[in-house]
């Protein structure tokens, strides 16, 4: 009988070389959500960096940030809280708009879901400038709430996200070296 071998997260994430262009090595997070063990690990492990941290909610960026906020949220029967892109959503909303490579993007939260003194923790997919994760910081931090800490099951360490969010709590599962 073959013994099964523990694979990690890495194991289900699948790197595409020159893509969008040349030179960049994408790191693929589909095919870890495609797998019903690399969803269950992806989740475990994000879960994981939440040892020990004391939250009342868990707010995940659009979209890919839902796919894994939400579950974490769920096992740890916490509220979940949707950042999303502008124009989405329907009640009263407050909102950041950052810069981008080539422009800016703009995202928003419902002004009532986030009270003052709420402690949160932001959830997403990928660090890599940082420019999402800070906006999204600043506008939590504008309704009087605390992040105190910052997940992502990805981080692209060549483009230093973290100096972006420097003073804040941030881990990865992951982290790629490169763009």
């Amino acid at each position: 009988m073959r013994k099964k071998v523990k694979k990690s997260v890495a194991d289900y994430v699948i790197t595409i070389p020159d893509f969008p262009e040349p030179g960049i090595m994408f790191r693929d997070i589909t095919s870890v959500v495609a797998d019903a063990d690399g969803l269950k690990l992806a989740i475990d492990e994000m879960a994981k960096l939440l040892k020990d941290v004391e939250y009342d909610a868990l707010v995940g960026m659009e979209s890919r940030g839902f796919i894994f906020g939400m579950p974490i949220a769920y096992k740890a029967h916490k509220p979940f809280i949707l950042i999303r892109k502008k124009g989405k959503l329907p009640r009263a909303t407050v909102e950041k708009t950052y810069n981008l490579e080539y422009g800016t993007a703009t995202i928003e939260v419902h002004k009532d879901d986030i009270k003052p003194g709420m402690r949160v923790v932001i959830v997403d997919d990928l660090i890599a400038t940082g420019g999402s994760a800070k906006a999204a910081t600043e506008l939590v931090e504008q309704l009087g709430a605390k992040v105190v800490k910052e997940i992502f099951l990805l981080e692209l360490t060549g483009l230093h996200g973290r100096d972006a969010l420097e003073g804040y709590d941030v881990a990865s599962v992951l982290s790629y070296e490169g763009k």
